[in-house]
């Protein structure tokens, strides 16, 4: 009998052993799977590192081109003896702006992947545990991340590169270093191009991550308000709420650090902005400042997506105690009519009458667009199956959900729409007002 028992430890151990590697080779990365798309293009963006081999190209392009080519950029090739039109004052101000964003997002993105795995990290390992929808919209927008991705570096990258030729190609600078002053031009215009095409890449790769995550969560509470739609008992509801801001909770704690040190470096760069271009001997021609407003552009537009996301999902988490409300609200009416019998009373006549009852399907709907989902809209939770859940359930539920509000927080501060107010002032406050300089300097 004992050695009986011994075998059965021993094969059950043995099988928990096989599951536990099951579920830790899910999360492993492998060449064929749904990211070998993504992990192409963060090879050809020199960040892939899943090898010794693209980890020692990844730093060393990193270490070339975020400090390396802009120190020589603003030591050898500042031109402090150039006309008018080529000098550049703010160069310092735009090459430690740019280099300081890239360093923290390199940084950031290299322990994310060497401590999670870039399946674990975009949340793939845990996407078997969700419904068919989540699944195929999540991996619609993670082909889509890309293209979004390009659409805010683009622009900059053609605005930067027509400065460039323009800088270089009206003899900004004079340093053969090659030999040949043509080609010297070519090869510093390259180096310089390559280097901001670089940066933005990293910060703006970063930030469009990080909104990608927080569209998963998104996919996961319009899922989650389908329960109030199906026979689900308090229990069921409560606990995918709570896997919910599990999931919230590990989102901040993994991203706090990068969104706070984020919103510091692009504050300190436009104040260093606004010290420099208002004193009384600077030149705010558009030769000399454009630049520097261009990097304005770049590191407000991915503070705006990492806040943007930070401030969307808090909000579509705390609307599910509206839809809670309003479901227990529709229960505790159907379950007094049903009490009362199918006769309407007198009271409910006549309110009837002061406050017509409109279909959902009026044309007060296609006003709205798209405001409304499945978390926050205005129509009633049809109650076919409420009878199943006691009122002191619901309202315990209800309670539940205003004293613990989900989203995304940094470090103890939940960032919501009303937190974020004086932050966006101030950083709008100072791009407007450094690009409303910059344009009235071409008139």
């Amino acid at each position: 009998m004992g050695d009986e028992s011994k075998g059965e430890s021993q094969s059950q151990s043995q099988s928990l052993l096989n599951k536990k590697s099951i579920l830790y080779g899910r999360s492993k990365s492998h060449a064929y799977d749904e990211l070998r798309v993504f992990r192409r293009w963060l090879k050809w963006m020199c960040v892939d590192q899943s090898d010794t081999l693209s980890t020692v190209l990844s730093w060393f392009v990193f270490i070339v081109f975020a400090i390396v080519v802009p120190c020589l950029s603003h030591f050898l090739l500042a031109c402090a003896d150039c006309d008018a039109n080529h000098d550049r004052p703010y160069d310092n101000v735009v090459q430690l702006s740019l280099s300081g964003v890239a360093a923290l997002s390199f940084i950031c993105l290299t322990g994310f992947v060497k401590k999670f795995g870039l399946r674990r990290f975009l949340f793939l390992d845990k996407l078997c545990d969700e419904s068919e929808t989540v699944r195929k919209c999540y991996m619609e927008e993670l082909n889509r991340s890309l293209k979004i991705l390009f659409i805010f570096v683009l622009p900059c990258f053609a605005a930067e590169s027509i400065y460039k030729i323009w800088w270089y190609s009206s003899g900004g600078t004079q340093i053969p270093f090659l030999g040949n002053v043509i080609v010297s031009d070519i090869v510093a215009c390259l180096l310089e191009l390559g280097s901001w095409l670089y940066r933005t890449t990293v910060f703006f790769l970063v930030c469009v991550l990080f909104r990608l995550i927080c569209y998963l969560q998104i996919l996961r509470l319009r899922d989650f308000a389908q329960i109030f739609h199906i026979d689900s008992d308090v229990e069921t509801v409560l606990r995918e709420h709570l896997r919910i801001r599990r999931h919230l909770r590990i989102i901040s704690h993994r991203f706090r650090r990068f969104i706070l040190l984020a919103l510091v470096f692009v504050t300190a760069s436009q104040f260093a902005s606004l010290l420099m271009t208002t004193r009384s001997t600077a030149d705010l021609h558009i030769y000399k400042s454009g630049e520097l407003a261009l990097c304005s552009l770049s590191l407000l537009a991915g503070l705006l997506i990492l806040l943007r996301s930070a401030v969307r999902i808090t909000h579509k988490a705390q609307a599910v105690t509206c839809l809670a409300a309003k479901w227990h609200v529709c229960a505790t009416i159907d379950s007094f009519e049903a009490v009362e019998g199918e006769t309407p009373p007198i009271s409910q006549i006549a309110s009837n009458q002061v406050f017509p009852v409109t279909s959902e399907g009026s044309s007060d709907a296609d006003d709205v667009g798209d405001e409304e989902d499945e978390l926050d809209n205005t129509k009633f939770v049809h109650s076919y199956a409420y009878s199943t859940i006691s009122f002191q359930k619901r309202q315990a539920l209800v309670t539940y959900f205003e004293h613990n509000r989900a989203g995304i927080t940094l470090y103890g501060f939940m960032l919501d729409r009303s937190y974020l107010h004086t932050i966006f002032g101030m950083e709008l406050a100072l791009v407007l007002w450094l690009l409303g300089k910059t344009v009235a300097s071409i008139a």
